[in-house]
């Protein structure tokens, strides 16, 4: 199976299951550094980082024929194709959500706050893993789910992700704005409007998108203030333009 065509069906199961790995590796690695615990979430709702779906989901197709004995190979191909697929992701995200779900400038070797060798290192050292040890267990679990029943958590699956990826670009939008106008004490214009589907719209934003919500989801999410500067969205409710 390993050698052989990827089917759609594996490749989505590869996406889901990395989501949920890269997250509890992720919120793992923070807590274990830098003695912190908090959401490393990628969507609002669920146990999922789409960011190591879609990584994982690349270094396996692109590593796919790879002899999975070559440890050297493996791991320069996945130095570069890692690097390379969180670059693009940066500015994917960035363009859908507006805001910039990681900076790796603190680190000091950086390529535009995107990339960083230390987590380039991390891409080659996880191909290693993911192709020689990970991808055969997986192969082995997603071949005992019955395909009736595969197909069945598929679309289920796929129609969850799909909504939950765009309420979150609706909450992380909502985050975004709110905190823009805190910051520059800016009121929000209040519309007595007796439509109904509006009336709901603000009520899901005022009570559920709350900025204790967001903060505690994405705590690490960043925008740009009116002069171009990029800042913590958390920052930015919290204080008030000089």
């Amino acid at each position: 199976m390993e050698k052989g065509k990827l089917k759609i069906y594996q490749i989505f199961w590869y996406f889901v299951l990395f989501s949920i790995i890269g997250l509890i590796i992720e919120t793992l690695y923070g807590f274990i550094t830098m003695g912190v615990l908090e959401s490393r979430k990628g969507l609002i709702w669920g146990p999922f980082c789409p960011v190591y779906g879609v990584g994982a989901v690349i270094l396996i197709v692109l590593l796919n024929q790879v002899d999975p004995k070559n440890y050297f190979k493996l791991f320069t191909y996945g130095f570069f194709i890692g690097a390379t697929a969180e670059y693009l992701m940066s500015y994917v995200l960035e363009a859908f959500y507006g805001i910039r779900f990681w900076d790796y400038t603190y680190t000091g070797k950086d390529i535009n706050g995107r990339i960083c060798t230390l987590y380039s290192l991390f891409w080659g050292i996880l191909a290693i893993f993911l192709m020689k040890f990970m991808k055969p267990n997986i192969d082995k679990l997603i071949a005992k789910i019955p395909r009736k029943v595969g197909k069945i958590l598929e679309i289920g699956l796929l129609v969850f992700l799909i909504i939950d990826a765009l309420v979150t670009i609706w909450a992380v939008h909502t985050y975004e704005t709110r905190a823009i106008q805190t910051y520059y004490q800016e009121e929000k214009q209040v519309v007595d409007n007796q439509n109904w589907f509006i009336q709901i719209k603000n009520k899901i934003e005022n009570e559920y998108f709350t900025n204790e919500r967001m903060k505690k989801t994405f705590p690490n999410l960043r925008t740009k203030d009116r002069q171009g500067n990029e800042v913590w969205v958390r920052d930015l409710i919290q204080t008030q333009a000089p």
